[in-house]
């Protein structure tokens, strides 16, 4: 995807982050994530963050394991009440922030790149910190291009879902959109639940995570179907 003068490259994306754990929120490269920042401990990381050249938050989803299944999960050292995460996130820059008078930070992230979590760093001032692991995700630095998409169906069954949910949609903006853009607010705008958000999150490209938004909405409408009350 084009990156601006201030994003950092793939070899200077920093180790060492704090990251902002967040259920249901899913940020992916090149999305625009907005936050609204009022506890403590976040207040101290987005302080940090802005003191930093790079101005990267990484943003991870906390899980619930099921009893005795550790896989793709990270735990804090120290433990305490901080959740337990999902191995894999998004590192964020932070592209423009406001404070507010009763001392809120408005943040909006632009998503750079996944990583991995190599380590749980100690706690500094409440918030965590890991060692972040780019490697595996090089490729979301990587020009925009989403080869292999299958635009007509895509397009097809977000309006279907649209259409059954009441939203209204700027149908020329969204058919204009490029494919890549296009899977990307879809993935990080439609009601999807955390497992599902953490699914798309670790496709492997936007060809696979386009797939799989059309096979989410295409299992809600079919279990709304006939139904005027029942959510996905």
């Amino acid at each position: 995807m084009t990156r601006g003068a201030l994003d950092p490259g793939f070899d200077t994306l920093p180790r060492v982050i704090p990251i902002f754990p967040l259920t249901g929120v899913l940020m992916l490269p090149g999305g625009h994530l907005p936050l609204n920042i009022f506890e403590p401990r976040y207040l101290a990381l987005t302080r940090a963050a802005l003191a930093e050249e790079h101005r990267v938050i990484g943003m991870v989803q906390p899980r619930v394991p099921d009893p005795g299944d550790n896989r793709g999960v990270t735990t804090v050292e120290g433990g305490g009440d901080q959740p337990e995460t999902y191995a894999t996130g998004c590192a964020g820059r932070i592209t423009s922030f406001t404070e507010t008078e009763d001392g809120r930070y408005q943040l909006n992230l632009t998503g750079l790149c996944r990583f991995d979590i190599a380590e749980e760093m100690a706690p500094q001032n409440d918030y965590r910190r890991v060692l972040a692991d780019y490697h595996r995700y090089r490729g979301d630095l990587a020009d925009e291009a989403a080869p292999g998409i299958d635009r007509a169906r895509l397009l097809a069954v977000i309006r279907r879902f649209f259409d059954h949910r009441d939203i209204d949609a700027n149908w020329d903006a969204i058919e204009a959109t490029p494919d890549a853009r296009l899977v990307t607010s879809l993935a990080m705008s439609c009601p999807f639940g955390a497992s599902e958000r953490q699914a798309l999150l670790e496709a492997p490209d936007t060809a696979e995570r386009a797939r799989l938004i059309i096979t989410l909405l295409e299992m809600a409408l079919i279990e709304t179907s006939g139904t005027s009350d029942a959510s996905h």
